[in-house]
């Protein structure tokens, strides 16, 4: 299964993220993640992001990522909004609420029982 996190405003936050998801075990053992640049998406104007890329494994739990996300985000100094998108399902983390939380799990464990654990390629 293939996730995007974009992180607004992105410059260092994007980084701090990527640096701290990479530090997680759990995440660590079960996904990979990367930093690459994405273009507007069609019918989306503006210029090329960078986001972050998870290629998740079997193991991988939708709940400890977006714990993960929370915790790091309650860490950041300034405000940012964090956006999770699987394929077309697209949602984000601004406050660290409970509610946030699990709409995020939800969206990950539905699309992964949906059929959602494609191929990254």
């Amino acid at each position: 299964m293939r996730v995007e996190v974009r992180v607004e405003p992105t410059d260092d936050e994007l980084r701090s993220l990527l640096t701290w998801l990479r530090r997680d075990p759990d995440i660590r053992r079960t996904a990979s993640v990367e930093m690459c640049e994405q273009p507007p998406r069609e019918g989306e104007m503006g210029a090329v992001s960078d986001i972050l890329q998870l290629v998740t494994e079997n193991g991988w739990s939708a709940a400890n990522f977006a714990l993960t996300l929370a915790a790091w985000k309650q860490t950041r100094p300034r405000a940012s909004r964090v956006t999770v998108r699987h394929e077309d399902l697209v949602d984000a983390l601004t406050d660290c609420s409970d509610e946030e939380i699990e709409r995020i799990t939800r969206l990950l464990q539905e699309s992964r029982q949906n059929g959602g654990e494609g191929s990254a390629g």
